[in-house]
């Protein structure tokens, strides 16, 4: 089966939907969709239902209310689920491995120190720094999974607010990933507006820096008023790092990791993710190296691979024996798998929107308006990305119905309309996108307390990213 989200990365099928008549179906998919979205919410914040179960019942809300077949509803349920832990779901896992052998052989506390070297209240800034570089050239939730062991230790040690320090991580992590190739989104809105990598990566970089600023180290200082928990957050949490030997031999660590060896291993992944983004942008498919390259470079790849060192620079080397290696890789699964299977059944209720003709709707809708390429691009990432959770459907799907409007603009203007579509791709995460279910369950907040922080945060990116787009726009 043909699914609307493979469509919706088909330039041609996309413009073909877009253009077609307002229909009762479409007004139908609104209305579900804004339902199902209630549903879930209530389900989760007044029957206290757990977030899978809440979930999987609006995603069949969903599916029922938009017209799919009744036979396909669960295939299309199930397809999403496995899409999403295809991916997110296996780099968590990797992500967890990695992070519980940083904490535990005291490889985060050697991060930790260096950060702490200066006035704790510039320790925002640093996390924020930190969460910048490394989100360059990786995904946003393998950045996230191997940052928490990181930010945890630092509010354990620092006492501060865990959204504090939490925030200036997450914005980092986020508005590269919405801003700068070799991010999918990003590189899939070039292509399809026949942007230039190089100008593009430069303007988002330029109007990246302003936008962690405000959205990380500034709000966050809000967002810990408005929600002030602890390292272990407010409901019981994913805690990364949480030692306490068994006593068994080779339970406890015979000496830390240096720094450096420490370094090397967490930015292996991201070294490698880099050097794979930058073999498939400047050099040609047919050299020798280039299937190595990105194949190592895979997240997937480049995480186990990253893990596979850490057996030996946060295992045997600092005095854990082969069985306590094992243990301790067990007892990392643990705590994340209810986040997991929360962030499958988000990945299903995004499927059945997908499917269901949400995106082709809110793009017909957009597309009525009269605004400016820079505008109209924006406001369909926006829309497309609060029906569907997907930042990258939405990139895709917004640059895709504004291609045609944008020819004849300069190198530099096509590079701010990615932008501007990057931007609205991000804005107002909540209980359809998989990264809102990880913020969640990571520090261990409420829906609400979610919506507070990483919501409101998201959006802050998206509106400060068109406004430096339409000031870039104006001065170019």
């Amino acid at each position: 089966m043909r699914t609307l989200l493979q469509a919706a990365r088909d330039d041609d099928d996309t413009l073909e939907l877009i253009n077609q008549p307002w229909s009762e179906h479409d007004t139908q998919v609104l209305v579900v969709t804004a339902i199902g979205i209630a549903i879930v919410v209530l389900l989760i914040t007044m029957l206290k239902m757990h977030g899978f179960v809440a979930l999987t019942l609006g995603s069949l809300f969903v599916a029922i209310g938009s017209g799919i077949p009744l036979g396909d509803v669960a295939g299309v349920f199930e397809t999403g689920v496995g899409d999403v832990l295809g991916t997110v779901g296996v780099l968590v896992v990797l992500g967890a491995m990695l992070g519980k052998l940083l904490a535990d052989s005291g490889g985060a506390d050697e991060i930790v120190d260096k950060i702490f070297r200066g006035s704790t209240g510039s320790l925002p800034w640093r996390m924020a720094l930190i969460a910048f570089l490394i989100g360059i050239p990786m995904f946003f939730e393998v950045g996230l999974v191997l940052l928490i062991p990181v930010i945890m230790l630092a509010v354990r040690r620092s006492g501060l607010p865990a959204m504090l320090l939490a925030i200036p991580a997450l914005a980092g992590l986020s508005v590269l990933h919405g801003f700068v190739p070799p991010h999918p989104g990003p590189l899939a809105a070039i292509g399809n507006l026949g942007a230039d990598v190089g100008i593009t990566m430069a303007l988002g970089l330029l109007i990246a820096v302003p936008t962690v600023i405000i959205a990380g180290p500034v709000w966050g200082r809000f967002a810990a008023k408005l929600v002030p928990i602890g390292a272990q957050g407010g409901g019981g949490g994913i805690v990364a790092g949480d030692t306490g030997g068994s006593g068994e031999p080779g339970t406890v660590t015979t000496r830390n990791p240096t720094f450096v060896l420490t370094l090397v291993t967490i930015l292996s992944p991201v070294i490698l993710m880099l050097v794979r983004a930058g073999v498939e942008v400047w050099a040609s498919p047919d050299a020798w190296f280039f299937p190595f390259v990105s194949f190592i470079g895979e997240p997937l790849i480049a995480l186990l691979i990253a893990v596979l060192l850490a057996m030996i620079t946060f295992g045997t080397s600092v005095g854990f024996s082969l069985g306590t290696l094992g243990s301790k890789m067990t007892e990392s699964l643990k705590p994340i798998a209810s986040a997991t299977m929360i962030v499958g059944a988000g990945g299903g209720f995004k499927a059945v929107l997908v499917e269901g003709g949400t995106g082709i709707a809110i793009g017909k809708a957009a597309v009525a308006m009269s605004l400016s390429v820079l505008l109209l691009g924006w406001l369909i990432a926006v829309l497309v990305r609060i029906a569907t959770g997907s930042a990258t459907v939405a990139i895709v799907t917004a640059s895709g119905i504004v291609a045609p409007l944008a020819t004849g603009l300069t190198p530099t203007h096509l590079a701010l309309v990615v932008l501007a579509i990057g931007a609205g791709s991000l804005i107002l995460s909540h209980v359809n996108d998989a990264g809102f279910w990880l913020v969640k369950e990571y520090f261990g907040m409420t829906v609400g307390q979610t919506f507070k922080t990483w919501s409101v945060m998201e959006t802050i990116i998206a509106v400060l990213g068109l406004l430096f787009t339409w000031l870039l726009w104006l001065v170019v």
